[in-house]
């Protein structure tokens, strides 16, 4: 089964800003509050959280016209998410959006009546944020950046690229409400491709240079979840996977620009320009309740040569074939 290419255009310019009351609900308010709350920090991802704030200009709500930001990041650090939800919440926004599981969880713990749309988590029924995907049935709705597809298209990079492979490390933080969702799919997944997976467990950033220097041992390649933690210091953990000389696959992009050998995933950019119409839809009146939550249907692979180079590898032409980007 291939990896499924992308075939669409991102648009990053901020196009004329339409006035206030040129906006076609009667029921949109003429400023709106907005929050964003994110577990990790601003430079994760500034290509997606751009494209979501230049999205909602397109749509109408412009910043210092009739758009109210609030934004909070955690910095990797979960613990402080209750806290600057709280925060969110005493101001009184129109809608708060949220990124990824645990912000997603703190936000349904902080209010059950301000609508949240989440731009990117894993999976919102398993995870009791929502009733259903069609029906989320309470004050959150958004976009899954997740698919019962990905554990066996990690493993079968893998494979491809290392093809005496037989045992993963998966290098994740299992305190993750996202890793603890997809561990049973990943388990599945190795058992139909006769692989065995080691769990490298990571609970703090300090435990990143063990668990790679275990994994080294234990297995031929890795398979790094993000969760904040991760994700917060993605350049730390594509380097010691490099000085581990462990091949990796990663889940987000981000990973492939600070130095990953390949990463596959949902594209989190559309992600983030679709969570941006949900919070236009939701400012002009429409509930969260009866917006279905959408499951991603673009994938992106970016594999990165140089990386490759560095352990010895080479691409096979089957995943070069397949990939959406190159880095050279």
């Amino acid at each position: 089964m291939g990896v499924r290419r992308a075939s669409y255009s991102i648009f990053f310019a901020c196009i004329a800003a339409t006035p206030a009351f040129a906006l076609a609900a009667d029921q949109a308010p003429k400023v709106a509050r907005v929050a964003y709350v994110d577990p990790y920090s601003p430079s994760s991802t500034p290509v997606a959280t751009s494209a979501f704030w230049a999205r909602l200009q397109e749509l109408g709500w412009v910043r210092g016209q009739n758009l109210i930001v609030e934004t909070r990041w955690a910095e990797g650090r979960t613990d402080r998410l209750p806290a600057l939800m709280a925060e969110v919440v005493a101001q009184k926004v129109d809608v708060i959006v949220t990124r990824g599981t645990p912000a997603t969880l703190a936000a349904k713990n902080a209010t059950s009546t301000i609508p949240v749309v989440f731009a990117s988590m894993g999976d919102p029924v398993g995870t009791g944020v929502a009733a259903s995907l069609a029906q989320p049935g309470r004050n959150l709705t958004g976009l899954s950046s997740e698919s019962s597809e990905l554990g066996g298209k990690w493993l079968e990079l893998l494979q491809e690229l290392i093809p005496r492979l037989s045992t993963v490390a998966v290098v994740a933080n299992p305190e993750s409400a996202y890793v603890q969702n997809i561990r049973n799919h990943l388990e599945s997944a190795a058992k139909m491709r006769g692989l065995k997976l080691w769990f490298a467990e990571v609970r703090e950033l300090n435990a990143l240079p063990t668990a790679f220097r275990r994994a080294r041992h234990q297995a031929q390649a890795a398979l790094v979840l993000a969760d904040p933690l991760m994700f917060t210091y993605p350049e730390k953990v594509t380097k010691l996977a490099a000085a581990n000389r462990l091949p990796a696959v990663y889940t987000f992009r981000a990973f492939a620009d600070s130095g990953g050998l390949m990463t596959y995933g949902a594209d989190t950019t559309t992600l983030f320009q679709r969570a941006a119409d949900y919070v236009d839809k939701i400012l002009r009146g429409a509930k969260p309740a009866d917006l279905p939550i959408e499951q991603p249907t673009q994938f992106k692979l970016i594999v990165n040569l140089k990386a490759a180079k560095a352990l010895g590898l080479t691409f096979p032409e089957s995943i070069l074939l397949r990939a959406d980007e190159v880095i050279r």
